[in-house]
This record gives C-alpha cells, sequence and structure tokens, in this order.
C-alpha cells in the first residue's frame, strides 16, 4: 500500500456502498421523528467510522482473542442480515415495539442505527475483512492512519446519502416504500445466504467439493 494510494478508499466506498443502504434507511426509520433520524444517521456514520477504524488498528487481534475464526464472523453476520431480509420482505417495522412508551425510547431508537444499520449493512464481514487485509499491507505509521482516514471519507458518505433518503421517500411514496422494501429484501436474503454459505465452505472445506 503506498502512502497516497486510494484503491482501498475506493473498495472500501464499493463495499459500504451507502447509496445502496437508503432503502433500507427508509424502512427501518420511517415512523421516526426528525431529530430521532438526525441521530440515527449521526449514530450510523459514527458507527461506521469506528468499525473501520477498529477493524484497521485491531480487527485481526480482536477475533484471535475471542477465539473467532473470520469465517465464523460471516456465519453470523449472514445470519443476521437473514432476520433483517424476512423481516423486510413482509414490509414490518424493523423491531416490534410493545407498547407506546417503548415507541419513544431515544435508547431504542438509536439501537437500529447500530444494528442492523451499521453492523452488518453498511459494515459486514467483507468491510471489516477488507480493511483488515489492507491494514495488513501497511509499512508505516502514515499508510495505517491514511487508511483510518478513509474510514471518515466513507462516514460522510454514509452522512450524505441518508440525509437525501427523505427526499426520496417523498417522491416514490407510501406504496413505491412498500415494493423497494420488499424487493431489497429479496436482495438481502440472497446476500445473507452467499455470506453464511461462504463462511460454512471454509469451515467445512467438503461443502464445497
Amino acid at each position: 500500500m503506498q502512502p497516497m494510494d486510494f484503491k482501498p478508499l475506493v473498495t472500501l466506498l464499493a463495499i459500504v456502498n451507502p447509496l445502496a443502504i437508503v432503502p433500507f434507511f427508509i424502512h427501518y426509520t420511517q415512523d421516526f421523528t426528525q431529530e430521532q433520524r438526525r441521530r440515527t444517521i449521526w449514530i450510523a456514520s459514527l458507527g461506521t467510522f469506528l468499525v473501520i477504524a477498529t477493524s484497521a488498528l485491531m480487527g485481526l487481534h480482536i477475533l484471535a482473542f475471542f477465539g473467532i475464526s473470520l469465517a465464523s464472523f460471516q456465519v453470523g453476520g449472514g445470519m443476521l442480515l437473514l432476520t433483517s431480509a424476512l423481516s423486510m420482505l413482509n414490509a414490518q417495522p424493523a423491531e416490534a415495539k410493545s407498547n407506546a412508551e417503548e415507541m419513544h425510547d431515544a435508547a431504542a431508537r438509536a439501537s437500529i442505527a447500530v444494528v442492523p444499520l451499521t453492523i452488518p449493512l453498511l459494515t459486514g464481514p467483507a468491510t471489516m475483512s477488507t480493511v483488515v487485509i489492507y491494514a495488513e499491507k501497511t509499512k508505516s505509521f502514515w499508510q495505517l492512519g491514511t487508511l483510518v482516514s478513509y474510514g471518515l471519507v466513507v462516514a460522510v458518505a454514509t452522512a450524505l446519502c441518508f440525509s437525501l433518503a427523505q427526499p426520496i421517500a417523498k417522491a416514490l411514496g407510501k406504496t413505491g416504500i412498500n415494493v423497494m422494501t420488499r424487493l431489497m429484501g429479496l436482495i438481502l436474503a440472497a446476500l445473507a445466504v452467499e455470506v453464511m454459505s461462504d463462511g460454512l465452505i471454509k469451515l467445512f472445506p467438503v461443502l464445497g467439493k
């Protein structure tokens, strides 16, 4: 990795692809207030940066500390993706709320920004593993710092895309959002199967034969 190599940045933007996550953001925040939506954007953007920065600085060490292989991480992340996909295929709210008080619970709302928006939709196993691979290629503190700074660029891009979500929602309308939600749910389900199968093949090579 060269000091001013932009390939990691381009790769990260392509993998995280915040524009493609806008339909999910609309789905999960459809009944949020403006303030709750802004807070979700802030938390998701900050979370995206922290995941990328942590993966660059401590990724392999964290997985090794807990004795978790990247393949196992892929299977777990794929299961979480599949759960979200099933909810979206039915055009159901992201999380079931048991009462009115929970509906206005800022902490419960904030959790959506972390799971599933930040993890695994924005920064899943593919993002983390990519960052770890590039981190292994760095040869100086400057190069590692540059990689971490790319996480900040991705976070800003995420905030911009999510900030434009409401104009998109107004243009599509309720019916359009429901159709888009089901379509993205189907795509997400397929992605979840791909992520899990890749992890399972790594864990059990005989499955790939």
